[in-house]
């Protein structure tokens, strides 16, 4: 009987074949007249099918070219998106912390106080003091020089001389390292110039440490040195330069393996062209308007939002097209207009892509709440994606569409009244293996990522080092390796303590018996002054630190640092890198335990109002969060023991969490969508095994070209987005390929009708 087929067109669709096992409803429920057998493909060419379809027709073109003027209007704006960049990480901590505190107590001391950024140039070589004073001597001249490139070729409309992004008032000073073998020169960069943008829309940190390493190797091999430039402002700058190959090599990228994967979907030479093209088009939509907001300062745009916007947007737009079209193809084989093919495809499919962009765009708004403005500015610019992906997938893509007709699909058009072969490919037999015994499917599943969720406690979430947060090793950071041969880890960047005159003695005297401190001197009125300067009573104390100040050495040490100098001057302050590096992954934890409740309640909300259902919408958040844990178990594994990274990123398992839960409720979104319409008509268990049949193939492929869009972000060198896009693409297969199609559908199969409780729904009888 299991092999046995029977036709049904009424729910099914005309000539359409399914196992009667599904549910063993009675032969009343499942057999009804059966329309279309022996009916001809009907043509749309009659002379009373034109004339009723020619409206539609011009309304369909009418909005393509509608959106070809947009497309005219945002292309150009999407192209000035990295102009509107700001990656200055100097004021993302609140108003709060100990850190910002600090800054705002010792600004009195200087005009320009913590708006200084070092740069630091090694020198390798003979530090005898004629060799110090030479570079002294070099130093006050650097600021004179025009900018250059790396090889010391002129940039082409630039004018702009290093000094005019230095700060003014920051001496540029060169000192010898004990052994007399290296020189250590700072090049304090004005925070404020870090997001500046030079006149030929490039931004202006990288061209500047570029000339510094120029000019900094001429008079190295002049004078017998050779040089190294490194610090916090080197290695913004070659972020700046990761940050750079976003607009061409990642979007390139994207395109082309979103390509390849929807012409391996559809099988077809042309019809692949439409959803790209219309992703292409929301991107672009989507880029404009972020472009608009950020340059008025409604949002914070930096680099890593830049390139979450691309693929976020590619993927999902890509996810939706896929629903649309699949729903689409379903309809022409019942209906013998593709208008109104089209219109019953869209009615089926806009509920849940308007759910599911709610889901995920409220997710994202909501890291609003976060106290670190980098997170908080990733919300916004995200949500705005997601919004015009949906916008233009429910408008332009169905009228491109039926302009085309139903020719699109060659080689495998679906004609009229023929026979849809997705009942009865390889999701049916899925669909039909977990209906036939949900328990052990659900138990086998459920176990498989209990036990991947159990090495998530592995996580080293703390945070990692700047000179950490690449792939690759640029030279900033081979340079501040080579330093700390010859110097502290924390020269040119120590550790600030604000306290009374009164107290400095005694602070200073503590913060010596600290392990890891190597020197405490005070802040003078110059740099050839010993006299510590004195403003209101207050003094700043620099504590150099053995450990690199990124460290996470050096953050674990700022807990004993505060608590020392605070049970001397309870009013004392604590600022300096390393005690932004600590208030930076202690406001990331408190972001995490704030926003991740919040997003769970409102998905929560959204699927129960979806659905009218709280037992389904439990279960389906329950299903979707032990997949997150589940993926953080095995990126754990991965990301220590195949990639060797150092650890994660502190706002990592927030950014995962959003994007794996946000866009894991999706595909649920996509499934249950259906199987309640479905349920109405067949009942429970008939309706879920239907559901799967029909979905499970749209799905998976969604799932495909998502997880492949996030994991372009690899070929970026940043830690951070690799860790970003390898869980995203991990998390996003396995709930496509496990938890959608064998733990949900088996959930459903084992709970009946109870499922949709307190819905009408649940009291059906036979399901």
């Amino acid at each position: 009987m299991d092999e046995f087929w029977l036709n049904r067109s009424a729910e099914w669709g005309s000539g359409a074949k399914i196992p009667c096992d599904l549910g063993k409803l009675a032969l009343s429920k499942i057999l009804f007249p059966i329309e279309g057998l022996g009916m001809s493909k009907k043509s749309e060419s009659t002379g009373t099918q034109a004339a009723k379809h020619r409206k539609p027709l011009w309304l369909a073109i009418v909005v393509v070219l509608f959106w070809f003027g947009v497309s005219s209007v945002t292309g150009p704006l999407f192209g000035l998106l990295s102009t509107v960049q700001k990656n200055d990480n100097s004021k993302f901590l609140p108003s709060s912390a100990e850190t910002e505190k600090f800054n705002v107590a010792a600004a009195a001391f200087n005009s320009s106080a913590n708006k200084s950024i070092p740069e630091l140039v090694l020198f390798v070589g003979d530090a005898s003091p004629a060799k110090v004073a030479q570079t002294n001597a070099f130093l006050q001249t650097i600021g004179s020089k025009p900018l250059v490139t790396v090889d010391g070729k002129a940039i082409s409309g630039v004018t702009a001389k290093i000094g005019d992004f230095l700060d003014p008032n920051s001496p540029l000073v060169a000192f010898a390292s004990k052994d007399g073998k290296a020189l250590l020169a700072s090049v304090p960069f004005n925070a404020d110039s870090t997001g500046v943008n030079l006149s030929n829309k490039k931004p202006a940190l990288p061209a500047v440490t570029d000339s510094i390493r120029f000019y900094s190797a001429q008079f190295a091999k002049a004078n017998g040195f050779t040089s190294h430039v490194t610090g916090i402002a080197a290695i913004l700058s070659d972020l700046f330069g990761a940050f750079g190959s976003l607009g061409s090599s990642l979007l390139l990228t994207t395109g082309g393996v979103v390509a390849i994967i929807l012409i391996i979907v559809y099988r077809s030479p042309v019809l692949w062209i439409l959803p790209l093209f219309a992703s292409g088009i929301a991107l672009t939509f989507a880029g404009s308007v972020v472009y608009e907001l950020a340059k008025h300062n409604v949002i914070a745009l930096d680099g890593a939002s830049q390139g979450i916007l691309s693929v976020l947007v590619l993927g999902a737009a890509t996810d939706y097209a896929l629903l649309l079209i699949a729903r689409y193809r379903e309809e022409l084989h019942h209906v013998p207009s593709r208008f109104d093919a089209m219109k019953k495809a869209w009615r089926g499919v806009v509920e849940p892509i308007v759910a599911s962009g709610s889901t995920v765009a409220i997710s994202l708004l909501l890291l609003l709440l976060a106290s670190l403005s980098n997170n908080r500015g990733l919300g916004p610019v995200g949500a705005v994606g997601i919004a015009c992906a949906v916008i233009t997938i429910l408008t332009l893509l169905p009228a491109a569409l039926v302009c085309f007709g139903r020719w699109i699909f060659w080689p495998r058009i679906p004609h009229y009244g023929s026979e849809d072969e997705k009942l009865s490919g390889i999701w049916a037999k899925v669909a039909n293996a977990t209906a036939r015994k949900p328990k052990t499917y659900w138990v086998a599943s459920g176990l498989l990522l209990v036990i991947l969720a159990a090495f998530a406690s592995t996580l080293h979430a703390s945070g990692i080092s700047t000179a950490q947060s690449f792939t690759k090793t640029p030279d900033s950071v081979k340079a501040q390796t080579l330093a700390l041969k010859y110097f502290s880890g924390g020269e040119g960047q120590p550790t600030q303590i604000w306290t009374t005159a009164a107290d400095a003695p005694a602070v200073t005297a503590k913060l010596k018996t600290i392990k890891g401190v190597d020197s405490v001197l005070p802040s003078t009125d110059g740099p050839m002054s010993t006299t510590a300067k004195v403003v209101d009573g207050h003094v700043i104390l620099n504590a150099t630190l053995v450990p690199t100040p990124d460290s996470n050495e050096a953050k674990a040490m700022i807990p004993g640092i505060r608590s020392a100098v605070h049970s001397i001057d309870p009013a004392s302050l604590v600022g300096g890198t390393s005690a932004v590096y600590y208030d930076t992954a202690k406001a990331a934890t408190r972001d995490q335990s704030v926003i991740i409740p919040v997003v769970l309640l409102v998905i929560a909300v959204i699927l129960g109002f979806l659905l009218r259902s709280v037992v389904a919408s439990l279960m389906l958040l329950l299903t979707v969060v032990l997949s997150y844990l589940a993926t953080l178990g095995v990126c754990s594994l991965v990301f220590h023991h195949i990639f060797h990274f150092a650890g994660e990123d502190s706002g990592f398992p927030l950014f995962a969490f959003i994007f794996l839960v946000a866009l894991g409720i999706d595909y649920n979104i996509f499934l249950m969508t259906r199987v309640r319409e479905e349920a109405l008509k067949l009942g429970t268990r008939v309706g879920m095994t239907k559901g799967v049949t029909v979905t499970g193939g749209v799905i998976t492929s969604a799932g495909v070209v998502l997880a492949a869009t996030f994991t372009v972000l690899g070929i970026l060198p940043l830690v951070f987005l690799a860790e970003i896009g390898f869980s995203v693409a991990f998390g996003v297969l396995l709930d496509t390929l496990l938890v959608r199609s064998i733990l949900v559908p088996a959930l459903v199969h084992q709970l009946g009708s109870k499922v949709w409780w307190p819905a009408k729904l649940a009291k059906e009888t036979n399901d």
